[in-house]
């Protein structure tokens, strides 16, 4: 196996990964109460869900392009590190 085909394999499953886990906070974050988002001084759930699902549609039209890895990396990551942990905390579930 040459090294283009090492890399390009490697790209492939960071996508997959990039998508799995942008496709846990959408996920996540449809089954939050609308009012948490407000409570905790947020966006609003549509446009989180908005965010989110525009990030893993780019993550799978793209495939394996760093632009849309890049995109939706970030959009999930602020989701699951910043948001997240907060909605939990104001909705008094465990993390």
């Amino acid at each position: 196996m040459n090294l283009q085909g090492v890399a390009g394999l490697v790209l492939l499953v960071l996508s997959w990964a990039v998508f799995a886990v942008t496709l846990y906070a959408f996920v996540h974050a449809a089954m939050q109460r609308p009012d948490a988002y407000t409570a905790v001084d947020k966006l609003t759930k549509p446009v989180w869900l908005a965010i989110l699902g525009v990030a893993a549609l780019l993550c799978l039209l793209f495939g394996a392009s760093v632009l849309g890895m890049t995109i939706a990396a970030v959009a999930s990551g602020v989701y699951l590190t910043d948001v997240r942990p907060k909605l939990l905390e104001v909705q008094g579930k465990s993390r």
